[in-house]
């Protein structure tokens, strides 16, 4: 909830200095692919600069976003335009960098997540939300981002060790 002193134009740019970091990362991590990203994320921003109804707080302000987030990368990704292209490569985009090894193999393997399970993983690791506050966000039973995060999880586990005793397996 931005302050009602500020200009629109200040207001805007509190809104993208606060959230435009967070809104970015989760249409990375929804899309897989950077320049959908930057299309998500730009249909965010212009639909918040559209928006006339005032946020009842910043809670309020940051799940509309990250929903609306989400709502844009499933269009896209449901899109007709989107499912009648071929990439020009084979190589998928190059995903953010990272300053371990681990913690990039990790963002990989949450990539690879179906897409419910990734939303709640980045949600709860990366944007640090709670069980609450995802549930009201995605509109679920908090029951419900709790399985997804526990089936994740296994997920994560079985790929990373898979990962593991494949690479760093003693003889």
């Amino acid at each position: 909830m931005t302050d009602g002193s500020l200009s629109v134009n200040e207001q805007i740019d509190e809104v993208l200095r606060t959230y435009a970091d967070m809104v970015y990362k989760l249409a990375l991590s929804q899309t897989k692919n950077r320049a959908d990203a930057d299309d998500v994320f730009q249909e965010v921003f212009v639909r918040y600069m559209r928006n006339t109804k005032p946020f009842a707080s910043e809670e309020h302000q940051k799940a509309w976003l990250i929903r609306v987030t989400i709502n844009c990368s499933r269009k896209l990704m449901r899109s007709a335009w989107f499912r009648r292209t071929v990439a020009l490569t084979d190589r998928p985009t190059e995903p953010p960098t990272f300053d371990t090894k681990e913690k990039s193999e990790v963002y990989e393997a949450v990539l690879r997540l179906p897409r419910k399970y990734r939303t709640a993983i980045h949600l709860f690791y990366y944007e640090d939300m709670s069980i609450a506050d995802i549930g009201k966000a995605l509109r679920l039973p908090e029951s419900t981002v709790k399985s997804h995060l526990a089936r994740a999880r296994r997920l994560l586990k079985q790929q990373l060790e898979g990962e593991w005793d494949h690479e760093y397996k003693l003889i």
